[in-house]
């Protein structure tokens, strides 16, 4: 029997569905894959290997985090949202959304399970570091004395990610947004816009303190999820709004204008704090404009301003993509997870190798630097070459929009 394909559901200018078939578009086809996206991801890959490289010239200099209020932090969970935000819809129009919600939990366990991974691994690199005597107090600088001190309870509160030392703070905030982004689904198909209110709400009790506990650093709980949820969901929003209505915003051009004033006003604030303009900027140093942690309003304007213009700028496709670069820095991009798990272990040794020869070679820098992009890139391939992984509990096929 020929199964027939469901007419694609009307939507409004909001977002909210309504009953009958109405703009023609069809949202339960498989959408093309977006190139310029998997190639801006796999170069958010690389920026954020450069930033963790401490010591590094390149890394302090030659990113674009370096000049503006944001960084490779906030696009790549933007755009993960983007493209989440749109698989959650259309599964929730194809299959209905107790589908779409099991989906998610899936890929929020793959997550959890990959942080676990990465948590153990990271751990006793950092211990066997200290012990082997090149870098004393290694794992006391990198947040792990706590688990030196009290390994049961550091275990048992790392398994709740709620023990977070250095670079163990970003996969959680992804893993979270992935349980909640079935109920913003759910919002968004009943109230339309109006579902942007559940986290402009969080984000704003973010701000005054809500934040999930602390345990074993003392000092925070790393990125507060409760903020950064406003640039993932932000990004669902936006990819579910592609989805259905063709386009995830209207071309006004006020938006491109401000989005520039965003961007110019991010970098004069950074040339006057590097002391480059006659005038001191000592409100950049605050909470309130840079705080990363809690995500500063600022940062979460510039993050914005910079993926439109980006978006407006660079062609879905476009011949220069075929380059080899290219391809590459796309394969990085549709396997974005696995490339930052491990430039996070290349950067810890980049800036190991700077520690142990701080300045004494020239060319150090480059070659580290390249020879770590590299690394990152070519094992891009190698997994865009393999096949993927099944998800926990289903059949051996690829599940939708898995790579990446």
């Amino acid at each position: 029997m020929t199964q027939r394909s469901s007419p694609a559901p009307a939507v409004s200018p909001d977002g909210s569905l309504q009953g009958s078939l109405g703009l023609g578009i069809n949202p339960l086809a498989r959408p093309i894959r977006d190139t310029r996206v998997d190639i801006v991801r796999g170069w958010l890959q690389l920026t954020i290997f450069a930033s963790h490289a401490m010591g590094s010239w390149i890394g302090a200099w030659m990113i674009h985090g370096a000049w503006g209020l944001s960084d490779s932090s906030e696009q790549f969970v933007f755009l993960s949202g983007l493209m989440l935000g749109s698989v959650c819809a259309r599964r929730t129009l194809r299959d209905g959304w107790k589908a779409a919600s099991l989906d998610m939990l899936v890929r929020g366990v793959r997550l959890y399970r990959t942080q676990m991974i990465v948590f153990i691994l990271f751990g006793a690199m950092a211990i066997l570091a200290g012990r082997s005597g090149l870098f004393p107090h290694e794992a006391e600088r990198l947040g792990w004395g706590y688990m030196l001190d009290h390994p049961v309870w550091a275990s048992l509160a790392g398994l709740t990610t709620l023990y977070q030392p250095n670079y163990m703070d970003i996969l959680p905030v992804f893993m979270w947004c992935m349980f909640i982004l079935p109920v913003f689904t759910w919002l968004e198909s009943h109230a339309g816009t109006w579902a942007l209110l559940m986290p402009a709400g969080l984000y704003a009790a973010a701000q005054f303190g809500l934040m999930p506990p602390s345990l074993g650093t003392g000092t925070s709980s790393g990125f507060n999820p409760f903020a950064w949820q406003i640039l993932f969901l932000g990004g669902a929003w936006l990819g579910r709004r592609m989805l259905l209505l063709g386009r995830a915003l209207p071309p006004y051009r006020w938006l491109a204008a401000a989005a520039i004033l965003v961007v110019l006003a991010g970098f004069v604030v950074r040339l006057a704090w590097f002391g480059f303009l006659p005038w001191d900027a000592p409100f950049a140093e605050t909470q309130a404009i840079i705080g990363k942690d809690n995500l500063a309003l600022p940062r979460v304007l510039h993050a914005m301003a910079l993926a439109l213009l980006v978006a407006i700028a660079v062609p879905r496709q476009a011949g220069w993509m075929k380059v080899a670069v290219c391809r590459w820095l796309a394969a990085a991009g549709r396997h974005s997870l696995r490339v930052f798990c491990l430039g996070l272990f290349l950067s810890w040794g980049v800036t190991a190798a700077f520690r142990l020869w701080p300045g004494s070679v020239w060319w150090m820098d480059p070659v580290l630097m390249l020879g770590g992009c590299g690394i990152l890139l070519m094992f891009g391939l190698w997994l865009d070459r393999a096949p993927p992984a099944p998800p926990l509990g289903a059949p051996n096929r690829a599940p939708l929009g898995a790579r990446g």
